[in-house]
This record gives C-alpha cells, sequence and structure tokens, in this order.
C-alpha cells in the first residue's frame, strides 16, 4: 500500500489538488487501485452545491487519471515525469459521490505505444459505479 507521501514520489499533485488518498493495489504500468476519502471538509462542497453535496464529476475523472498515472508514472522509465490528458471518452456519469463515501478509484492501463496510452478507469462506491471513462494520457 502507497500513502500520500509516496504518492507525491511518483506523480506531481499536491493539495489541494492531489485527489487520492491511498494506492492499495499497484502493477506498475499494469494497473493501480486507489481510494479517495470524501468528507465534508472538501473546498469544492461550499459551492458544489449548496443544500446537497455532491463531488463534482469532472474531480472524479481527474482522480482516476491520478490513479491511473500512479500505474504509469511507476515504471521506473517513466519515473520523475508527468502524465498529461489526452483526450476523456465514453465517460458515464451513473451515481451521486456525496460527503462520507469512499470513492475506490481503479484505472487499467489498455494500450501504449511510445509516450502515449489508454486506460479503462472506473470509480465505484460500495461496490456501484459512480464514473466510468477511457482516459488517453501522454508522458512528458
Amino acid at each position: 500500500m502507497l500513502g500520500i507521501k509516496e504518492i507525491q514520489e511518483i506523480i506531481p499533485h499536491r493539495h489541494p489538488f492531489l485527489l487520492i488518498d491511498a494506492i492499495d493495489e499497484l502493477e506498475p504500468g499494469i494497473r493501480a487501485v486507489g481510494y479517495k476519502a470524501v468528507t465534508y471538509n472538501e473546498p469544492f462542497f461550499a459551492g458544489h452545491f449548496p443544500g446537497e453535496p455532491v463531488m463534482p464529476g469532472v474531480l472524479i475523472v481527474e482522480a482516476l487519471a491520478q490513479t491511473g498515472a500512479v500505474a504509469i508514472l511507476s515504471r521506473e522509465e517513466n519515473r520523475g515525469k508527468v502524465a498529461y490528458f489526452g483526450a476523456v471518452n465514453h465517460a458515464r456519469f451513473r451515481q451521486k459521490v456525496i460527503p462520507g463515501n469512499r470513492l475506490r478509484l481503479e484505472c487499467q492501463i489498455i494500450r501504449q505505444k511510445g509516450p502515449m496510452g489508454i486506460g479503462q478507469a472506473t470509480a465505484t462506491v460500495d461496490g456501484k459505479t459512480a464514473v466510468s471513462a477511457e482516459l488517453t494520457f501522454m508522458i512528458g
């Protein structure tokens, strides 16, 4: 298991934009499974939405991308590099993510050619899919 400190050694994201708390499973270059404990103290809940806090879908996609970045950047030849978004395809938002949820983030690298690749990503809460998407990345 990787904690915040180990995650920060792999990806450049920092507070308040580091959106994963831990990585429980890691196969470098192949897949990663992480978690985000969604708390009421998240800054975005102040405005999204007052009286009915919902985690923005784009931030869930970003958390999935960060999980995929841990997978791809944990390969020795990619250490110290950055993974950038190239595209988000087939994104589906199936249920709300609210304070108190434990968001499970999984990204499987399904294709890679040179510095570009694609990850299949799924975010779940209590075994139910909240978001799924195909994420294209470029290693810079």
